[in-house]
Formats: structure tokens, C-alpha cells, sequence
């Protein structure tokens, strides 16, 4: 899909005349991408790698000091005049191998420009460290020699045997897992606890260091030299990192994939050998960091190394897997040709890609990796600052400069100095001025539609609880649930033999003290008045053990619908006095109690709700209607049902001492919707939880966007 590339350039005069040649240090080697045969050119001082076409590495290799820039061009023109690089191809491609130092001149001034040049590239690279603060590496020392005398040892392991190995290991630590998985969910509640905070870095710093020895052993055991190694920054957390980029000059592409990965084999296969000492361990360190190297291994894996998004591990096996080589970098690239060949009007520009799949890949890796990075370090910079806000602060400032005016000044310095624009400058800025003109015209002025959604549980109007007024057996039900009942229906028999024996001995002890009586009356005048006293309190007795009796039979009191989905899994089971049997519900009516956090708890107030409606979970695809709805005046802090807290798997935050479940961790505003008629073949159940949907007057973006970052820094930092 590349266009031509051009034949001619407006700049050709700056190196026509020039001459120059690659140095001799400079390593070349053959490499195949998608059946195409490719250059790599390698500079063994810096370590870095460049990948040419056969078309551009016939018209560099031609370069000589005894001949122009202009000479070899033209001869490579008349070879491979379907093939040859245009001017303008020819000025990218020796400009790029100028600044990365692989030219040699012969005038006696290259060596001061050399000079210059790498304090340019040092510069960049410095500011590219300090702008990427969240990650800043720092190199310390050479680990090649000690990798080269250690090889023998680890050499098996990096074979067949060793995948044998890893299979079987990993295969015994997935059927722990599986074996284990309530015990290891329990024990993640606790993983940010302080006691447990030392522990889990160890287990981290372990984990890293064996991740990043897996790569540089993989890549010295398939001949690639490793000669740095040093701290790594990672949110100001310092990890061990090494410099494996010498796999980028390996011909076969299984073996750059089996060095991107190397790391995340490694700690897999650690976490593995974790998992088996945490299952054999009891309570103690041994068994804190076992489990927390397990922890780091998959949540690292997932959010950094394997995401291709990050440029990480998963970025370079994405990238050698489509054959894309400098795959961010040329998703920069089809982005920016995007927007010169058509908001620019440059007809000229070089497409990046060379087919169409192939720039679709680009395009859309692009605008995802970009996208992801904002959401990644978004997200790092609110868990930075929660702890530590003046650090936060700081790098929420490094952010915004590195993310938003680095981007913006060199956007003005494209559009004001680009050579490319010559001719289409004015286009180019007006175009430029009038999208950033009509987003934030979008984002301000234009309405659209506005909502917010609240968690809640359904209700009926009125419902009652069924309990047992009487401790006892279950013997039968006498209603099944879910059944229509009227008051006093029999619900539930239960049975009791302990009552039934206390109830005759209360018996025999009133026909006793009855007997006693009678006999007082005519012996024993003055014993009459304690002899009543003790009758009066054995028919008490026997009265309350009759109502206990009575009591066995559980009867509706109220009419409705009896709620009791679990009651028929109780029969023969012991019940204590006041165990819940189920509820009584009138199914004629329902509200919906939603809980609305604090931040929304203005839109309730200050604005006119159009309207509601309710999806209950299980049936989201069905709207119910919402006849009106109440706002509860005041704050409220203890949930209507706990089925809304975390500890029930609702998505409010309950504070952790409440062993309930229903004290939330934040104030909160109560809304009761009353329902209207239900969608058709939707189920109403007394106790069903679900979200209710808001829907405000329109507003713009902008605002919104404005309002919601000033209310979480009022909630999260107070400011």
C-alpha cells in the first residue's frame, strides 16, 4: 500500500554533493520478514540495530568517500530504476544513519560533529528518562562475562528438558491453584496490608530479577551479547533490568520470540515452584512471600509484560510475530501520514506501510497503545498519589508536560519549520487550528445526552419476615413457596419431642399444685394464698408452653406471596427460636431503593430528572419503567441490604469492621423509585438488586469532564 516513492526532492542540494560512507565498526546481516529479505545493520558500540530494504542497503553500501551522494544515487537509479530509493527516501534514510552515528566523513570536522552528535543523543536520551519518570532506567554495571561463565550451568534448562520441565511443574501448580482457589482469593484481601507491604516487594524483586536473568540468558544461550544491566525506577520502586536488545540481529524469528518471553517463562515457572511451597507452608514469612510472588507474577504478566500496548515484552513479540519491525514508532508514522496526505493536502508523503493490512495494524495499534498509556498511567498516578500526593503532584506535572506541551511544541515546530509543509503551510495550520477549534467547540458547547447510573435493590411495598417464634425440627411444609397465601395460613410444621415433655411435665405440676389446693381448703387455711401464687405461675407456665406448642405451626402473618427459595432444603433440621423462614411479599407493588454516592448527589438536587429506569442483574435486557421517584432528605450511611456491599459482591465499599456488611465506608444519598407496570416476562422479586439509570437534562463534554476531575480531587486529596 506504500506509495511511490518520490523521484525527486526541493531538498536534494543539502546532501547531493556530500561524501560520506557507513563506518567500518558498523556489523551487516541478513534477515527474512514476511518472505521478504531484509538488511540489520548493527553498531556494536551503541547496541542499536536498523533495519533496511535491499533497495536502501544497495545505495548505502555504495557509499564511498571518493564518491557523491549525487553519484551513487544516479547509478543506483540506472541498476534498480523500479526499486531505487527516490531523493526524498535517500535524504530520511541518510539523515536517520547520521544521527545515529553509522556515517563517516571525510572532512576534517566529522570528528567534532561525531562528537556533537552524541552529546545530542545523550541529551535526547536524558530527556527521554526524565520524561518517562514512571520508568527510569539507570545502567550500573556489564553483566556479559559473568553470563558467559554461568551459561554452562543453566544451559540444560533452556532446551527441551526444560520445557518438560516447565510444562509438568506448571501443570502441578494449576491443579493446586484449582485445588485451592477460596484459600487463595481470602488471602488476596490482604495483600495491601502493612505487615504485608515488605513481603510482597521482596517477592517482587526476586520475581524481576529472575524475569530479566531469563532474557539475558536466553539470548546469550542463542549467541546475543548482554552488556547492560542496572536499576529500573519502577514507580520509584528500584527493580534489577538488563539489555537484551542484541536478540533484535538474530536471523531466526523464533528465537527473538523465545527472548521476549523469556522473562515471563521464567516467572511463571518461579510462580509455579511459589504456589507448591505455599500449599506445604503454614502462617509465616516463607509462606507470605510464596504467595505474593505468585501475585506479582500474574498481575505483572497480564497489565505489563504480555500487553502489547506497553512497550514491554508483549510489544516486541507482537512486533516480530506481524513482522512489523519499530512498530511504535511507525504507528507514529501512519498516523502523521494520515493526516499530511488528507487534512494536509501533502499528495507526496511517503506511506509507512507497505500493504494495507498492514497499515491497518498500524493505524489501530496507534490510537489503542495511546489510549492504554493514558489509562495505565492515569491510573498508576492516583495509586502514587494516594499515598504520597506532593509525589503525585510531581509526576502528574512530568506527565502533563511530556504528555500535552512536548506535544503541542513540536506540533508548532512541524507546522512553522517543516520543510514537507513548503508549500501547503497555510492549509496545514489552518486545518490544524480549525479541528482543535471544533473539538473544543464540541467538547464545550454542543449537549449530549447525559446520565448516571446507581446500584439498588428492589422492594416490595410491603413484606414481613417469617421466623420461627419456636425452636424445633422441621418436619413438612404445609405451603409451597413462591404460593399465594392469606393471613394465617399454615406455612411450615415443625416438631419438637423436648416441648412436648416439657408440656406435660408443666401439666402434672399444675394438676399438682391444683391438688394441693383442694386439699389446703380443708386442712390448711393459711397455706391457701402461696398455693395460688404457685398455681397462677404453673398455668402461666403451661400457657406459654401451649402458645410454644401452637407455635410449631408456622402461619402466615400477612397476605402475599411467601418468598422462600431455600426453606425445602431445611427439613430435619434443627432451628433455633427466631431463625428466618423466608418473607412475605405483596406483589402489587415495588420501589427500587438506589444508593447515589456523594460527588452525583447535586445532580439530585440542583437539576430537574426527566426520567428513570431500572435493569435488574439477570435480566439486563429488559427496561422497567419508573412512575416517580422520592429522595431520601439527609445523608444516610447504612445500606438497605448488604446483597449492595462488597462483602456480598455489590459494588459499594462498606468499612471492613462492620461485620455485616451494611456500614458504608462513605456517606451516601437514598433514592425510592416507585415502579411502574414491568417489562413483559421480567421477574419482580422482593430483595433482587440491579442499577437505576438517571436521565439528566444535556450537557456538554467538557463540563462534565471538568466537574468530575474537581470532585475527585475534593473526595480522594481535599484540594
Amino acid at each position: 500500500m506504500a506509495d511511490a516513492p518520490l523521484t525527486f526532492s526541493e531538498s536534494w542540494y543539502r546532501v547531493a554533493n556530500q561524501r560520506l560512507s557507513l563506518r567500518p565498526s558498523v556489523k551487516v546481516q541478513r534477515q527474512w520478514y514476511r518472505g521478504e529479505r531484509w538488511l540489520v545493520l548493527q553498531d556494536p558500540l551503541s547496541n542499536q540495530f536498523f533495519r533496511l530494504r535491499p533497495a536502501a542497503y544497495e545505495f548505502v553500501a555504495r557509499l564511498r568517500p571518493e564518491r557523491t551522494v549525487e553519484e551513487v544515487w544516479r547509478e543506483c537509479l540506472e541498476r534498480f530504476p523500479d526499486e531505487a530509493p527516490g531523493q526524498e527516501a535517500a535524504i530520511q534514510l541518510l539523515a536517520q544513519l547520521y544521527h545515529a552515528n553509522l556515517l563517516q566523513y571525510t572532512l576534517a570536522t566529522d570528528t567534532a560533529q561525531l562528537f556533537q552528535r552524541h552529546q545530542k543523543r545523550q541529551q535526547r536520551e536524558l530527556r527521554a528518562r526524565l520524561l518517562n519518570i514512571m520508568f527510569l532506567r539507570i545502567p550500573l554495571l556489564d553483566p556479559d562475562s559473568f553470563l558467559v561463565r554461568t551459561l554452562p550451568a543453566v544451559r540444560p534448562l533452556i532446551g527441551v528438558f526444560g520445557a518438560i520441565l516447565w510444562l509438568a511443574v506448571v501443570g502441578v501448580a494449576l491443579k493446586v491453584v484449582a485445588d485451592n482457589f477460596p484459600a487463595l482469593r481470602n488471602q488476596a484481601e490482604g495483600v495491601l496490608a502493612p505487615d504485608n507491604l515488605l513481603f510482597l516487594y521482596l517477592g517482587f524483586v526476586v520475581l524481576k530479577a529472575l524475569h530479566e536473568f531469563g532474557h539475558a540468558y536466553f539470548c546469550r544461550r542463542f549467541g546475543g551479547e548482554v552488556h547492560t544491566m542496572g536499576i529500573l525506577l519502577m514507580i520509584f520502586t528500584p527493580v534489577p533490568y538488563m539489555d537484551a536488545t542484541a536478540a533484535w540481529g538474530f536471523r531466526e524469528r523464533w528465537k527473538r520470540v523465545l527472548v521476549g518471553l523469556a522473562g515471563v517463562i521464567v516467572e511463571v515457572f518461579v510462580a509455579a515452584l511459589a504456589t507448591l511451597v505455599w500449599v506445604k507452608t503454614g502462617q509465616g514469612a516463607v509462606h507470605s512471600i510464596a504467595y505474593n510472588m505468585m501475585l506479582v507474577a500474574s498481575v505483572s504478566s497480564l497489565v505489563f509484560n504480555l500487553n502489547p500496548l506497553l512497550r514491554f515484552d508483549g510489544y516486541y513479540v507482537l512486533s516480530d510475530l506481524l513482522e512489523i519491525p519499530n512498530l511504535s514508532q511507525r504507528a507514529n508514522r501512519q498516523l502523521r501520514y494520515w493526516s499530511e496526505r488528507y487534512l494536509f493536502g501533502l499528495k507526496k508523503a511517503e506511506n509507512p506501510a507497505h500493504t494495507r493490512r498492514e497499515a491497518v495494524w498500524l493505524t489501530v495499534f496507534g490510537i489503542a497503545s495511546g489510549i492504554y498509556r493514558v489509562i495505565v498511567f492515569g491510573g498508576i498516578l492516583l495509586l502514587v498519589a494516594d499515598r504520597f500526593l506532593l509525589l503525585g503532584i510531581l509526576m502528574a506535572a512530568v506527565c502533563a508536560v511530556a504528555w500535552v506541551a512536548v506535544p503541542l511544541g513540536r506540533l508548532m515546530v512541524y507546522l512553522a519549520s517543516s520543510p514537507k509543509l513548503d508549500r501547503h503551510r497555510p492549509r496545514a495550520v489552518a486545518v490544524t487550528t480549525g479541528l482543535a477549534a471544533l473539538a473544543i467547540g464540541f467538547l464545550q458547547f454542543v449537549p449530549l445526552p447525559h446520565h448516571f447510573r446507581a446500584p439498588g435493590i428492589l422492594r416490595s411495598r410491603q413484606w414481613v419476615e417469617v421466623h420461627s417464634e419456636t425452636a424445633g425440627y422441621v418436619g413438612s411444609l404445609l405451603t409451597r413457596p413462591g404460593s399465594e397465601v392469606v393471613a394465617g395460613q399454615p406455612l411450615v410444621q415443625l416438631a419438637n419431642p423436648e416441648l412436648e415433655l416439657q408440656l406435660a411435665g408443666a401439666q402434672a405440676g399444675r394438676a399438682e399444685v391444683q391438688a394441693r389446693l383442694r386439699q389446703a381448703l380443708q386442712e390448711a387455711i393459711p397455706n391457701l394464698k402461696p398455693l395460688n401464687r404457685l398455681l397462677e405461675a404453673a398455668t402461666k407456665r403451661v400457657e406459654q408452653l401451649e402458645s410454644d406448642r401452637a407455635a410449631l405451626t408456622v402461619r402466615a402473618a400477612q397476605a402475599g406471596v411467601w418468598v422462600a427459595p431455600q426453606v425445602e432444603d431445611y427439613t430435619g433440621r434443627w432451628l433455633p427460636q427466631g431463625s428466618e423462614l423466608g418473607l412475605l411479599v405483596d406483589p402489587a407493588g415495588f420501589q427500587f431503593h438506589a444508593i447515589v454516592r456523594q460527588e452525583e448527589g447535586d445532580r439530585l438536587f440542583a437539576v430537574a430528572l426527566s426520567r428513570a429506569e431500572v435493569r435488574l442483574f439477570g435480566q439486563a435486557g429488559q427496561r422497567l419503567s419508573v412512575r416517580s421517584f422520592q429522595v431520601i432528605p439527609g445523608e444516610q450511611s447504612r445500606l438497605p441490604s448488604a446483597a449492595l456491599g462488597w462483602l456480598a459482591g455489590g459494588s459499594v465499599a462498606v468499612k471492613p469492621d462492620d461485620p455485616e456488611g451494611r456500614q458504608a465506608a462513605e456517606p451516601f444519598f437514598e433514592v425510592r423509585a416507585e415502579m411502574g407496570s414491568g417489562a413483559e416476562g421480567a421477574a419482580l422479586f422482593h430483595g433482587r438488586s440491579g442499577k437505576i439509570r438517571f436521565d439528566l437534562p444535556d450537557e456538554a463534554l467538557l463540563p462534565r469532564w471538568i466537574r468530575s476531575l474537581r470532585q475527585l480531587l475534593q473526595r480522594r486529596y481535599q484540594l
